[in-house]
């Protein structure tokens, strides 16, 4: 088992920034890759972002690129999600998980461990 806490969500103005930490722990050794989802009331789960955990490859969907950077600290179990000017249309429940396959996913299908989800709500 993995037991994930997302933490840094809130309330910021458009144009602001936010970083979202997600810390891991338990089995944490079967990490292949740890992600970023969010949830936006009446929408699907959409993939953010994703690191692997060995070497630090990143992946973004493309509607992120250039907003939104994902990192990681080994040494803490511990994702990071820099969101960067910020829009009302990115309020939404973000959620981190983790993957233990061989390749790193897009769909929340391909995750095995998810966090409680943080609220993040961009005001106008």
């Amino acid at each position: 088992q993995v037991q994930l806490v997302e933490s840094g969500g809130g309330l910021v103005q458009a144009g602001g920034s936010l970083r979202l930490s997600c810390a891991a722990s338990g089995r944490t050794f079967s990490t292949y890759a740890m992600g970023w989802f969010r949830q936006a009331p009446g929408k699907e789960r959409e993939f953010v972002a994703a690191i692997k955990w060995s070497g630090g490859r990143t992946y973004y969907a493309d509607s992120f690129k250039g907003r939104f950077t994902i990192s990681r600290d080994n040494a803490k179990n511990t994702v990071y999600l820099q969101m960067n000017s910020l829009k009302p249309e990115d309020t939404a429940v973000y959620y981190c998980a983790t993957e233990t396959g061989v390749r790193v996913g897009v769909r929340p299908v391909d995750y095995d461990y998810w966090g409680q989800g943080t609220q993040v709500t961009v005001s106008s």
